[in-house]
């Protein structure tokens, strides 16, 4: 098997968001007003975000997923976090990059979400 030379052995999929900057509560709130229109349920709890990384400047970085490849609001999604996000009061640049890697899954979403899809 070979491995992807831009991974490491060991090195988590899904980085850590930097959930200690003030303004990650309000990037996550913003990020709950962006929906799957096909799931009546918010990106951030379908698990869609991956990672929330904001940097001293107050640049965020979002990497997030779609639930599949093909999902036909693929090109608009980033676009939709992107608005939600560079609104807030504090935030200078907002870049959201998509990843299907790892490939989201049900296991991904939150009690919520899984609760008003009737999965609980």
């Amino acid at each position: 098997m070979t491995e992807q030379p831009d991974k490491i052995e060991g090195t988590p999929l899904i980085r850590p968001s930097t959930t200690e900057h003030p303004l990650y509560d309000s990037v996550v709130d913003a990020c709950r007003t962006v929906y799957d229109p096909e799931i009546p349920v918010n990106i951030f709890d379908l698990g869609l975000v991956y990672t929330i990384e904001i940097s001293p400047e107050n640049v965020v970085d979002i990497y997030m997923t779609l639930t599949a490849p093909g999902c036909p609001v693929a090109g608009e999604m980033p676009g939709w976090v992107e608005t939600a996000v560079e609104s807030l009061p504090g935030v200078q640049q907002v870049r959201v990059q998509m990843t299907f890697d790892p490939p989201w899954g049900m296991e991904m979403m939150s009690d919520e979400a899984r609760l008003e899809m009737g999965f609980m």
